[in-house]
């Protein structure tokens, strides 16, 4: 089957519609996904914790939008205990429909195996990082995302708690810090949906709604809602510094 393969573009906001649910997967149609996102995930560990063998029989409708696969780990989100290597191997099988994969940068050691494998592939990695309590500090996000440059990471990606306004303009600013690799963030909590928009105005590369009826992370937009948003926004260049 033929899956769309595209290159992260300096100041582009891509909009990933995440499938939270097994059915809404199965109801989703190429076109249905073109309209309301550019890049459709694929949540593995959440299909099979909805007690569904993630296979190409789930997705195979989707030939021609582009596909990230994730298999989350635990401690950052996922929806069951997996370790490295189950992780791993379900990677593994997704990788002939992979245009993306995600692996979060805490894994990328205990999972290099199949990074290297995505890599010699051509397939893109998306090193997430996710806090669901608080904002890291600065420093510690900008030696992540460095951290991440170094391990060969297309995207490095970061959801995080917000907790006040201010977790709002300190995640922006991140945003627009140049760290040599595209940036994707996004807030979880109350504050969510306006630091998702925020982030996406100054240049996220990767910007997180749901498809179907069950969000994949607190505070999400739908991704159509979303996309509809950002087309609505001024791009990064006409925003000035944020008053901090």
């Amino acid at each position: 089957m033929a899956y769309a393969q595209t290159a992260f573009l300096a100041g582009q906001a891509w909009v990933v519609g995440s499938f939270g649910d097994v059915a809404a997967l199965r109801e989703a149609t190429a076109g249905g996904i073109a309209q309301r996102c550019d890049v459709a995930e694929i949540r593995l560990d959440v299909m099979l914790a909805q007690g569904v063998e993630p296979t190409r029989a789930l997705w195979q409708q989707l030939a021609g939008v582009p596909l990230l696969f994730t298999a989350r780990r635990s401690d950052e989100g996922g929806a069951l205990g997996l370790d490295a290597a189950q992780r791993s191997s379900l990677l593994a099988a997704a990788l002939d429909d992979a245009a993306y994969i995600d692996v979060e940068l805490a894994s990328h050691e205990t999972m290099g195996d199949i990074l290297a494998e995505a890599s010699r592939r051509g397939i893109p990695w998306i090193a997430s990082f996710h806090d669901f309590k608080k904002l890291p500090t600065t420093a510690v996000l900008v030696e992540a995302a460095q951290q991440a440059r170094a391990a060969g990471a297309a995207v490095f990606k970061v959801a995080a708690q917000l907790n006040t306004l201010a977790d709002v303009l300190r995640l922006a600013e991140f945003q627009l810090s140049p760290q040599g690799l595209p940036l994707a963030t996004m807030g979880m909590g109350a504050w969510a949906p306006a630091s998702r928009l925020l982030c996406a105005q100054c240049g996220s590369a990767l910007n997180y709604g749901y498809l179907g009826s069950t969000p994949t992370a607190p505070g999400q937009w739908d991704c159509g809602l979303l996309k509809q948003a950002i087309s609505q926004s001024l791009p990064p260049a006409q925003l000035g510094s944020l008053p901090l």
